[in-house]
């Protein structure tokens, strides 16, 4: 269907044009389609062409661009995106442990204690580990968030899983 983007009449608002449409007849209903679309009616249903003019009528008229503020909206976009791409803080918070810092966890009784190493890795009873929550799952047998259960990471507001799994 092509379209055409020129007003179909000059000097009339929008919206008077929508008003306009039940008191045109069918002659002149299928003259504006034809002027809005460059084919003919697809059907004599007049609530369906009413419909298809009166928002078409409205995609000419307010999609015309604002130059500034499709700039500005770009400027935006660019912006989130940058953001978007960024660390987020509380990962980056995790992320920067520094090799030689030693977490420690009383859990049951027990006092853990964990090195961090460097490239994210960890020795916990001179055995390597690749991530905190595998720590976290063989102290307490279940699984954890690690960067959580080493307190590195508030817990969620209402959560009770600390309580239910014997922590803190």
């Amino acid at each position: 269907m092509k379209i055409r983007r020129s007003s179909p009449s000059s000097g009339a608002s929008v919206m008077a044009q929508i008003v306009n449409l039940p008191q045109l007849g069918m002659p002149e209903l299928k003259a504006l389609w034809q002027q809005l679309f460059s084919s003919e009616a697809p059907t004599h249903n007049r609530r369906f062409l009413e419909r298809r003019i009166a928002y078409q009528l409205q995609l000419l008229e307010y999609s015309k661009t604002n130059q500034p503020l499709v700039t500005r909206n770009q400027q935006r976009i660019e912006q989130l995106i940058a953001l978007e791409q960024q660390p987020s803080p509380k990962r980056a918070a995790s992320r920067a442990l520094l090799p030689g810092t030693l977490l420690s966890r009383h859990y049951q009784g027990v006092d853990h204690q964990v090195v961090v190493q460097d490239a994210g890795r960890f020795i916990y009873q001179g055995r390597p580990y690749s991530n905190l929550s595998q720590l976290a799952r063989e102290i307490t047998g279940t699984r954890w968030s690690g960067p959580l259960f080493f307190g590195l990471k508030a817990r969620p507001k209402g959560s009770t899983a600390t309580k239910q799994r014997g922590g803190r």
